[in-house]
């Protein structure tokens, strides 16, 4: 079968929604996100992403913890266990049943509550749903940055993948996960055409403030703005960079004591979503300060065009200097070891002995008593 680029596709329009959730409300975020899909859908989007942890917030705008007061931090850790989104459940559902009336894909940035039964840990998740509806998978953040690690687990290798669709194919990282070299190069060698990048906001390392208005630069000092152009150009993909939004009026009145608190600053929240060419050159420049969706067309000549300098598959590599080994499967908490072993040991054996006997030409029985014999030695 001959391969094609973007699933043989000419163009493919993608959005980048910039938006603010209803903080810590599940539901009503999940209304929003649904109209959202539902608009860049009619604007001709078959591709719509969304920042980071958008169902129900970005938690980790609030760092209290064993010094601030209990009370507070108690309840804001069960409202977010109980605004988190379970995989699949009716939510997904809602989600799903939006992006099939839109006839789109949609990568969504939620807090996941595990399903492991007992557990209460939540993790940072991107959701994948196919345009049919159905949940086409999801990659939980591997680790989760600073603060961030108060509220989510790890993910494992089982999410780490690219989904083969009918519009080319898709992936995507979180934040902090684009400065994990060996990461972003298992996501560039699995062909990724279109990348999902998502971030909290815009921020600054010791600035005084985020970007501000027409004055400020693209992405001012923000290390975000230079990683999603270089992921762009290494990997010859597009990518849709969403960043989050969040202002005082986004707050349910249940929960606007915290903007005053002295544990509470979003105000990297600013946006500065972008989409970036496989050239690494900006197709929609930063969006700063208004909730705004972004579209681009994205050719599949594009990517031919980039990959006919620069193949980080092909021509412009050295498979015999260096090797990425990446896990396929993840951990499980529990494991019978002993039948486990052996059913996938004894799997292996009879796969690896009859590939060998076909090889050589050699009575698989014949080899087996060989190897024995061997073992015994």
């Amino acid at each position: 079968m001959k391969k094609k680029v973007l699933a043989g596709r000419e163009k493919v329009r993608v959005a980048a929604v910039q938006a603010a959730p209803i903080f810590m409300d599940r539901e009503k975020t999940i209304e929003k996100a649904c109209r959202l899909i539902k608009e860049a859908g009619s604007n001709g989007a078959e591709l719509i992403a969304f920042s980071e942890a958008f169902i129900p917030t970005y938690p980790a705008f609030y760092t209290g913890g064993f010094e601030s007061d209990s009370s507070e931090w108690r309840d804001y850790m069960i409202a977010l266990q109980d605004n988190a989104v379970s995989i699949p459940s009716e939510d997904t559902n809602i989600l799903g049943e939006a992006a099939q009336a839109a006839g789109v894909y949609v990568v969504m940035g939620c807090n996941e509550l595990d399903d492991r039964l007992g557990s209460q840990t939540l993790y940072n998740t991107l959701l994948f749903l196919g345009r049919d509806g159905k949940v086409m998978g999801r990659h939980r953040k591997l680790m989760p940055t600073y603060t961030e690690r108060t509220y989510w687990g790890w993910g494992d290798a089982s999410d780490l993948r690219v989904f083969d669709t009918d519009i080319g194919r898709i992936g995507g990282l979180i934040c902090w996960e684009h400065h994990m070299i060996l990461i972003r190069a298992a996501m560039i060698h699995k062909a990724e055409e279109f990348h999902i990048a998502v971030w909290p906001g815009n921020w600054c390392f010791g600035g005084e403030s985020m970007a501000d208005g027409d004055t400020a630069p693209l992405g001012g000092t923000c290390d975000l703005q230079p990683a999603i152009r270089e992921h762009a150009f290494e990997s010859g993909a597009f990518v849709i960079s969403v960043s989050g939004i969040l202002t005082q009026k986004d707050f349910p009145d249940r929960w606007q004591h915290l903007t005053k608190s002295d544990h509470m600053s979003y105000s990297m929240a600013v946006g500065g979503s972008a989409i970036v060419s496989p050239f690494g050159t900006y197709m929609v420049e930063p969006t700063f300060n208004q909730e705004k969706i972004l579209y681009a067309d994205c050719y599949a000549n594009q990517i031919k065009a980039i990959k006919a300098m620069f193949d980080s598959l092909g021509h412009y590599t050295r498979w015999d200097v260096v090797r990425l080994e990446v896990r396929q499967e993840g951990w499980e908490p529990v494991v019978e070891i002993g039948r486990a072993m052996e059913t996938k040991a004894g799997k292996m054996f009879s796969e690896e002995i009859q590939r060998i006997s076909d090889k050589f030409d050699i009575d698989p029985e014949k080899l087996q008593a060989i190897l024995t014999e061997l073992q015994k030695k």
